[in-house]
């Protein structure tokens, strides 16, 4: 089935942001009132001449509307020019309109009078009003790519607004962009961080959101305790952002110096940048420009009191290049050679089920069953990559689960809605291969599988007893096959770590029924995997948790998860011209408008890593410069993109 990866089209043509948010060195936040135009070149030559062909920009909003019913026309006048200097190097920019929030700082206009900036229906106006005057001064320039209304706004309004409230504030400010004579582009800025994305309830809505955005701007800046997840962590906001129809922009993503050596930077960037585009996103905007070192600076906030955000800059506070740059570079160039905006993500046979337990607050049910579905979801889908079975996401909440997909991955569930059930059965009678594993859930809240016909559905008898958990007694889970299943043979051990919560460490007791044969059991010889045919596919039943149990173990990826997803992808018929048997390389595809199909490897090994790809019958793999790639070696947490054609 397709995978959705749109382009911003400002004039009907694609084109694809790679770009950095941008503060001058001369004053961060308040370079406008110290706007110095040669150090605005200098800063801006050094990222167009790596690659870069826009930034995103900002209206330091206590600055630019001093008076509730005036714009600061000297500073429109440093940014007019901001704008010639953008055009004059071939670049473009995105102006930010209600710039409140900024690296661990809230600034409010001194006329603000703490109003609520979604509900007072005064500062509503005032804000549209700025929206409105600001796009009519600069909405003809050639330099302006498109608008964004505001810096994260979730985390610098109020945190308990309702949606409704939200929606309605931002359907007034979007509308003044196109009040102003806008015809550019326009999206909200307020990082993807609806309920949707995240399971926190925040009044924002990535559904909302895209009914009146032109495309959706996840910030990305997550600590994590495994590598991979780490390397993953922007990729998977971009895949549940991309499940709304809309353009895909990675509108901040970065690390500061002050965290990470060099070397681990680089590394971070070129993961972000190519496992993000390999999960929908078109358009890259990093955090940030520059570092900052002047006296000033260190004395003004955020910097004063949040110093490890002087570092994050694409170049140091003397303007020389950081590999982080380099990367970017080194990615653009990429792009070009294989003309990236003829190109469009590959069909995918496997689909992730994400339960609508994420993003709806049903009656009776805790915020804790959102952030589990997040979490054990990612985990999965990164499993699922590691197998070479990239997997898109369906979201339960878009409705009736599509049909298509070959293999459908019900991760570590503990809630999906009843029709839903029935319908997974629906899909494996028409030729589908689902697999289900059993949580509990990670709280005492009604613990238990909330599934509607669950012997029936698997061809098992449960045998848990009311209140009560069947906890994993040994630090490790074996699963032992007892026939040949997809790639693993008869004889074949998995060894999963067990992990959770007094909650969630826990396994599904069954006896297999009538139609139901055992595939693996665990190592005390229980049921671990529980296959029943129905009509022309099959149902698989985990009776643990493996990828939550995964998800909350620190540094476990690569793990069994991931070979287990392979021998469901061979089981399942998933079609995969290409696969690597070493789970820390991940293989990928993008189709080319031209026929051919560009491989992407992507290593999770610290060292030099060789392998072997193999190709289905029927394709020839070569390098982009048209030699054999029968074996290649990938560098330290590198990149390789091949070639592969029909013959």
């Amino acid at each position: 089935m397709p995978r959705f990866a749109a382009r911003i089209s400002p004039d009907g043509r694609p084109v694809t942001w790679i770009g950095a948010n941008f503060w001058s060195r001369s004053g961060g936040p308040l370079m406008w009132r110290s706007y110095d135009p040669g150090l605005v070149t200098d800063e801006l030559r050094v990222l167009r001449d790596h690659g870069l062909n826009m930034t995103r920009s900002f209206f330091y909003w206590p600055d630019f509307m001093p008076e509730p019913d005036r714009i600061d026309e000297e500073l429109c006048g440093h940014y007019a020019d901001f704008l010639d200097r953008h055009h004059a190097l071939g670049m473009t920019t995105v102006p930010t309109f209600l710039v409140g929030h900024m690296s661990g700082e809230n600034w409010d206009p001194a006329w603000r009078g703490g109003r609520d900036l979604y509900g007072d229906v005064w500062l509503v106006a005032r804000q549209a009003w700025f929206v409105r005057e600001t796009t009519r001064r600069f909405k003809d320039h050639p330099a302006v790519a498109g608008w964004l209304i505001s810096n994260e706004m979730p985390i610098y309004g109020a945190r308990d607004t309702s949606r409704e409230v939200v929606e309605s504030w931002a359907q007034l400010v979007v509308d003044a962009v196109r009040a102003g004579g806008g015809t550019q582009p326009v999206s909200l800025g307020d990082g993807a961080w609806g309920i949707e994305n995240s399971g926190h309830d925040n009044g924002f809505s990535v559904r909302d959101a895209a009914r009146l955005c032109d495309w959706l701007g996840p910030h990305v800046y997550r600590m994590e305790n495994d590598p991979v997840r780490q390397h993953y962590a922007a990729a998977w906001v971009c895949e549940l952002t991309s499940t709304f129809d809309r353009p895909v922009v990675l509108e901040e993503f970065g690390i500061t110096s002050a965290f990470a050596s060099d070397e681990n930077a680089a590394t971070y960037y070129r993961q972000a940048l190519h496992n993000s585009l390999l999960s929908g996103a078109t358009g890259w905007i990093a955090w940030n420009n520059t570092d900052y070192d002047t006296p000033a600076l260190r004395e003004q906030p955020p910097y004063r009191h949040h110093a490890f955000e002087l570092y994050f800059g694409l170049t140091d506070s003397a303007g020389r290049p950081k590999p982080q740059l380099s990367e970017l570079h080194a990615f653009s160039e990429l792009l070009a050679d294989v003309e990236w905006e003829r190109c469009a993500r590959a069909d995918t046979d496997t689909a992730l089920v994400v339960s609508s337990y994420l993003d709806t607050p049903y009656p009776f049910t805790r915020a804790e069953d959102r952030s589990y579905v997040q979490e054990t979801g990612r985990q999965a889908w990164i499993a699922a990559r590691l197998a070479d079975a990239p997997a898109t996401v369906v979201r339960e909440s878009d409705g009736e689960l599509p049909d298509g997909y070959r293999l459908y991955l019900a991760p570590s569930v503990k809630q999906l809605l009843a029709p839903t059930w029935y319908r997974l059965e629906e899909l494996a009678r028409g030729g589908a291969t689902v697999y289900v594993s059993y949580a509990p859930g990670a709280h005492e809240e009604q613990r238990g599988p909330w599934y509607a016909r669950l012997d029936e559905l698997f061809g098992v008898r449960h045998q848990l007893t009311y209140g009560l958990v069947n906890p994993i007694e040994d630090d490790e889970v074996t699963f032992a096959f007892e026939r040949d299943f997809g790639s693993l043979g008869a004889g074949t051990r998995l060894t999963l770590r067990a992990a959770g919560t007094e909650h969630s460490r826990c396994f599904l007791p069954v006896e297999a029924g009538e139609g139901a044969e055992v595939v693996a059991v665990d190592g005390r010889g229980r049921p671990a995997l529980v296959e029943r045919a129905v009509g022309a596919g099959r149902l698989v039943l985990c009776t643990y948790p493996v990828e939550h149990m995964a998800a909350v173990t620190p540094r476990v990826n690569p793990e069994a998860t991931g070979v287990l997803y392979d021998a469901l992808a061979v089981r399942a018929g998933v079609r995969r011209p290409v696969t690597v048997a070493d789970q820390r390389v991940a293989v990928d595809l993008v189709e080319h408008a031209a026929g051919h199909r560009w491989v992407w490897l992507v290593s999770q090994c610290a060292t030099e890593l060789p392998v072997k790809p193999v190709v289905a019958r029927g394709w020839r793999l070569t390098t982009r410069s048209g030699e054999s790639a029968e074996a290649v070696t990938l560098p330290p947490y590198g990149v390789l993109v091949l070639r592969l054609d029909a013959v």
